[in-house]
């Protein structure tokens, strides 16, 4: 059975975050602020249909998904690209794929303990991230 990935989670620790962001182009400025918030997620689960929310004091995100099934992905609010997306399961890692006018671009998410991992990846930079458990 896969992992449960609902609940509330609190950022820790964010490695590369300004590289990833910069092969996204993200402008200076955003980026400066981006690094110093502590984003909080809230996942929905039920079985294999997530809704990821992605709160901070700048800007807001959620995706919506099925793992298995491609969808058409508008990241309004972070790089403002249109992308297909696809969220697999590599055992209980959940798995993205995301293309589009970026290459190479996807993130990895699991679960240790009571510890959340994000890897997201751009043409060549990964920024990872760890979330506690609220």
């Amino acid at each position: 059975m896969p992992a449960d990935f609902s609940g509330t989670w609190n950022l820790l620790s964010s490695d590369n975050l300004e590289g990833y962001m910069v092969a996204l182009g993200i402008d200076f400025a955003t980026r400066k602020i981006a690094k110093m918030l502590k984003p909080q997620k809230v996942i929905e689960q039920n079985g294999d249909s997530f809704t990821i929310h992605t709160y901070s004091s700048l800007r807001n995100y959620s995706v919506t998904f099925k793992v298995g099934e491609e969808f058409d992905e508008d990241t309004k609010g972070l790089d403002n690209r249109k992308c297909k997306s696809l969220v697999t399961w590599d055992n209980d890692r959940l798995t993205c794929v995301q293309k589009g006018e970026k290459k190479n671009r996807g993130w990895i998410h699991w679960i240790e303990g009571d510890l959340l991992h994000l890897e997201m990846f751009c043409e060549g930079q990964v920024c990872k991230q760890t979330f506690q458990r609220a």
